[in-house]
Formats: C-alpha cells, structure tokens, sequence
C-alpha cells in the first residue's frame, strides 16, 4: 500500500484541506512511491498563522537554547541519514553516495548556524555626548521558503537553519516531487525540541502553494530557489508587498582555462563541475574556456574523463520527466546549430537518464551556450587571451559560479575580481563550504545564503538612541 504523506502544521501531521494527493514516482526506476498531499491557499493560511502565533515565543527564546535545538537538530539529521537517503534515492534517483553526502552537508548548516546564535547582532555609534545610539538586529517573523527539486534537504537546511538561529519561524514548501526528506526534517526538528508551529511544511504546486505563501499577510520576508521564470513572478508579488526577498536562479557558469594551467587537474575539475547531480545543480559549471594553445588536449582529457561517468551509478536520473525532455530538446538543438558532440548527443538520453555530453565547436552566441539546460552538456569554446576570457565569461545574463585554473597568482586574482559572478574558485570547482556565502549577480538572483552573511538577510536592523 502507498503511503500518504500530509503537511505538517503546529508540530502535527495535518492532511489537506483540498482533500487530494499526488501519486511521487521514483524517477530512476518509475514505480510509485507515495502519495503527496496537494495543498491549497487554506493550508498555507493554518501554517502561516501557526507560524506567527510561535514567533513571539520563539524571538525571545534565550539564545543559547535555540543554539541547543539547532545542535540537536544536526544530530537528528545524522542519526536519521540513512532513512534520509533513502526517501531521498526515491525521490530523485540519484546514487547512494551522493545523496549522504547531501545529509551530511544539511546537519552541518544546523551545527554551524547553532554556534552563531550568540554573535553580535549590532554596533554603538558615537553620535554625541548626551546620547547613546546602538543598532540592533531583528528576526522578521515569518520567513518563507519555497525550495526546488534537485537537492530536497540541502536546500532546505541551508534556508530552515539560519531563518531558525535568527528568531523566525518558517512556512517552508518544498517541490512535490522530491519532499519525502523535507517533512522527515520536520518531524526530526520536532523530537529536537523545536516548538510547535515554528517550522511548518506545506505540500503541493507552486502555483497553488508557493504563491499563496508569498502573498499571506502573515509573511514577511521570502527565500527562493529555482527558476529565473519563476523568480520574476515572486518578485513581482514582493514588490506589490513591499518584502524583502532572497532569490537563488539560474546560472551557466564558466570555467576558465589557461596555457600554464595543471590540464590534469582542470580536466577532473570540469567534469565534476558539469556532471555532479548529473548537472541538475545551479552552480554547474557547463561553459568551458579554453586558451587555443591547449583547447584540443584539455578537450580530450575531459572527454575521455566523462567518458567513465556511469548513468545510473555516478549520477542518477533527470528528476522529472519534464527535464528529461527539455535536456534532449537541447542535445538536438545542439546539432542544430552546427555544434560538434565531442562526447554523448542525442543517443545518450534514454530511459529518463543522460550520459554525459560535450559540445566543441560553439559559438557564444548559440542558445546552448547561453540558457540553462540543468543536465550534464558541456559547451567548450576557446579564448586567444586573457582579455576575451573575461569577455566570454561576463557576456551571459547569469552571474553565479565561475572557475579559474591558471598557475599564475597574478592572472587569477585578476580575472577573479573581473569575472561577474558570485562565487569564483581557483584551480577548483564547488559551491564552498557552509561558511562560505553563496548567491548571484545579474539573472543568477540577489541575497545570500550560507556563511555569516545569510544572518544578514533573515534579520531587519533597527536604530535605537537614548538621550540623557
């Protein structure tokens, strides 16, 4: 028998108020695996309203508690890691490894958000004599999190955790193809010792359950990751509501590669920047820039690299059948537009999975050069100098990731303070530690998560002075 999986409101299991479920698939394997409540606007209203009747109470919890919490919160997540995976490995089919190495990373944003809920939260300013002036930072209330498909726990700690170290409470929707993980979460924070009502999960689509939590009164502040398309269209609600928000979009990052770069290394760090998730990650790095004196031999590396990548063993599937076909929409656009497979096409998608594809022979200006296809293509075009390096990689809306691999300190911390974009690595490929912020420039979104500088943006500042 399917199991039903119900929103979770107030600290309790709450069915929808619609009445209705959606039957979750295994994506690798195609059977069924529960059956997801499809929320309404009247479920996120019982959750929003929960949400801010805890926030006083939770505001004003001494801090060093909500420190415990989140501590105990981690070791829930830890303690549960292999139930984690595999509701995790149903929802999205990826490989066993990766998905605990998803678990892992989600406890570590709890533990290091519990050990930042007693930094400074404001400055003294020295106005004048008789007056003492200080600033002061302060949760916003009810915090908004809509999160996408391709990493369900991650992306939901990585928001949940500094929204909880800094007095929020949450109204948290997770994509309804892959939230197995997310209500597990709830239920771990819950034995943790969160009260009740200060997280709440509810299910089902995005335009009956993600708008709804953007345009509830009761919300106050909204973190989003996902598509650009749909990034707008919470922007325009926002802005209608005059709230603040964090948007993580899109990105087709570049990796840069110079003449006196380790081509060895570059080589590893390419293929594990566009096949990690079997490239359904933001941060992928899925445009590569070579310098024309060593193009041809990094090209070969890499392909024959990727060329050992296994579908269905290293990386998993296209997470829905939806990005099953947008990614074959692209491998033959490619041929299309005269781009040459280096490695994988057409043939490579079948079955739900893509084998990894490398593209020669591209032009800045062909579309798989410039959008987001979210699956393991690789683009490579060369550069004659440092100058159109930069050039290439800045002509692109987005903004979010870019590598560097040179052995030249001078040329790299050049580059990087040229290149537009969020995070830039050097002679590596990732999305940085939890300490490390993480966020956009241009079409990529605005606001940070992760690191010190996600306290910032789930916290108002407020000025107090005191005349005497």
């Amino acid at each position: 028998m399917i199991k039903r999986l119900d929103n979770w409101i107030g600290g309790v299991a709450v069915p929808p108020s619609t009445g209705s479920y959606v039957r979750g698939v295994d994506p690798a394997t195609g059977r069924p695996t529960v059956d997801v409540a499809a929320g309404a606007a009247a479920d996120v209203d019982a959750a929003a309203r929960a949400a801010a009747e805890a926030t006083a109470s939770w505001r004003h919890h001494p801090s060093a508690q909500r420190g415990r919490i989140l501590t105990a919160i981690g070791n829930g997540i830890r303690e549960h890691a292999s139930a984690l995976a595999d509701l995790e490995i149903q929802d999205t089919g990826k490989p066993r490894h990766t998905a605990l190495g998803e678990i892992e990373n989600s406890a570590a944003y709890f533990e290091f958000y519990a050990g930042l809920v007693n930094l400074p939260v404001g400055d003294v300013i020295d106005v004048q004599h008789d007056q003492h002036n200080f600033t002061r930072r302060e949760p916003y209330g009810v915090v908004g999190v809509i999160t996408p498909w391709n990493l369900p726990l991650n992306q939901a700690a990585r928001a949940v955790a500094p929204a909880l170290a800094t007095g929020n409470t949450v109204v948290l929707k997770p994509a309804e193809v892959s939230c197995q993980t997310t209500i597990l979460l709830a239920r771990i924070a819950a034995e943790a010792g969160l009260p009740p009502g200060v997280l709440n999960v509810v299910l089902g689509s995005g335009t009956e359950v993600g708008e709804a939590i953007v345009r509830h009164e009761a919300v106050r502040k909204v973190a989003f990751t996902g598509s650009v398309r749909t990034g707008r269209v919470i922007g325009r609600i926002a802005a209608e509501r005059i709230i603040p928000l964090t948007l993580e979009l899109g990105g087709k990052s570049a990796g840069l590669v110079f003449g006196d770069a380790d081509l060895d290394l570059a080589a590893r760090e390419v293929v594990r920047a566009f096949c990690t998730n079997a490239g359904q990650v933001c941060s992928a790095g899925t445009r590569l820039l070579v310098q024309e004196d060593v193009h041809d031999d990094l090209v070969a590396r890499v392909v024959a690299l990727a060329a050992e990548v296994r579908a269905g063993a290293d990386i998993g599937p296209m997470i829905t059948p939806a990005q099953f076909d947008q990614v074959r929409r692209y491998l033959h656009l490619a041929e299309e537009e005269g781009a040459h497979a280096a490695l994988g096409g057409p043939a490579g998608a079948e079955g739900g999975f893509v084998t990894p594809a490398v593209y020669t022979k591209v032009r800045n200006d062909m579309r798989i050069a410039r959008e987001e296809i979210f699956g393991p293509v690789l683009v490579v075009m060369p550069f004659t100098d440092e100058a159109e390096a930069i050039r290439l990689a800045n002509d692109s809306e987005f903004g979010l990731v870019a590598g560097v691999f040179t052995r030249d300190i001078g040329r790299a911390l050049r580059v990087a303070d040229a290149i537009e974009a969020g995070q830039v690595f050097v002679n590596s490929w990732s999305t940085g530690a939890v300490q490390t912020p993480f966020g956009g420039h241009k079409n990529s979104g605005y606001g940070r998560e992760k690191g010190v500088e996600a306290l910032f943006h789930y916290t108002q500042l407020k000025s107090v002075t005191i005349s005497y």
